[in-house]
């Protein structure tokens, strides 16, 4: 059974709605389930009416549903902290006020935010032991794909950073003389330690990205929507991450038979065209639509994410392709 479950797309599909409700079939299945999202706005307290935080806390009223908030910004703030810390303890006195001018011009360098946010994912990922399922509500389509991108790119950056650490090292003890002792040996070597235990975090990232995650893709029924999924499937398939299936979110209500006038016109108009868009998108799109979710008048909240969650049903449950 995959474990980890992806929701993307899109800027404002709906995809913390469709995360939270797959989450609450999950938990109703008999999953211990865990929802993580990094939504700012703090979508997933509002849904369930609830407040959450950087750790998981159970939902009132579902059972076997935790949820947690990441804020990306004090994510952000945290990681860099981290790495003032370990950087400051592996250099000299003279470096650390370098060190601290290069962490501040850090924060707001391309990268920087995906970096961290990725970092806690990996973590959650490796850590978040007891739950059968974890459903990552992901940011915005080019956000989530830089920072899958990370593994590939990082794992050959270490390598090489370690082999020229290896040599630095040598060639500091061929220069040791007399009785003088090299600062540090190979054996046990901080920095080659830490480089070392970042390889292998990213093997993990990578390895369980592919093994052992599915990807789902929302969109909305407008080309613009539909344009941006395929485009999205394309590159997640560049990263060797194959996309489970795609919910087709928002869709307008069709009146009923009965009801005439402008309004329902429109309505009827607006029903028509949306599926002709479902029909490009099964046409044009590789992965198969697992669900249709109607627009909802009321805001979706409380007991109504359960009206939304049975609408949808991704299969992945009993999915063990993998």
């Amino acid at each position: 059974m995959v474990r980890h479950v992806f929701v993307g797309g899109k800027g404002g599909v709906g995809k913390t709605t469709i995360a939270a409700a797959h989450a609450y079939n999950c938990a109703g299945d008999g999953l211990e389930t865990l929802l993580v999202s990094t939504d700012p706005a703090h979508s997933v307290g509002d849904l369930f009416d609830q407040s959450f935080g950087d750790e998981p806390r159970s939902v009132e009223g579902v059972d076997g549903l935790s949820a947690m908030e990441i804020d990306p910004d004090e994510e952000v703030s945290r990681h860099l902290q981290e790495i003032r810390g370990k950087l400051s303890e592996q250099v000299s006195a003279a470096m650390v006020n370098e060190v601290d001018s290069q962490i501040e011009m850090a924060h707001g360098t391309p990268g920087a935010y995906e970096a961290a946010l990725f970092d806690r994912f990996v973590t959650v990922m490796r850590d978040a032991e007891g739950y059968d399922r974890i459903v990552f509500d992901t940011s915005p389509t080019g956000g989530t794909l830089r920072l899958l991108s990370l593994p590939d790119h990082l794992e050959g950056w270490i390598d090489r950073l370690a082999t020229k650490r290896r040599r630095s090292i040598d060639r500091y003890e061929r220069a040791a003389i007399g009785d003088r002792e090299p600062r540090r040996v190979l054996e046990g070597d901080p920095i080659l330690a830490h480089l070392e235990d970042r390889k292998e975090f990213f093997e993990f990232a990578g390895d369980t990205l592919r093994e052992d995650a599915a990807f789902v893709l929302v969109f909305n029924p407008d080309s613009l929507s539909i344009r941006e999924t395929e485009r999205t499937i394309d590159r997640l398939e560049e990263q060797d991450l194959t996309v489970h299936g795609l919910v087709a979110n928002r869709l307008t209500p069709e009146p009923e038979p009965h009801e005439e006038g402008r309004g329902a016109r429109y309505l009827r108009d607006r029903v028509e065209t949306e599926r002709k868009r479902l029909e490009t998108a099964r046409e044009r799109l590789s992965p198969p639509i697992l669900g249709t979710v109607e627009s909802r008048v009321a805001e979706i909240r409380g007991d109504r994410l359960a009206d939304v969650a049975s609408d949808l049903d991704l299969g992945i449950e009993r999915d063990d392709r993998r």
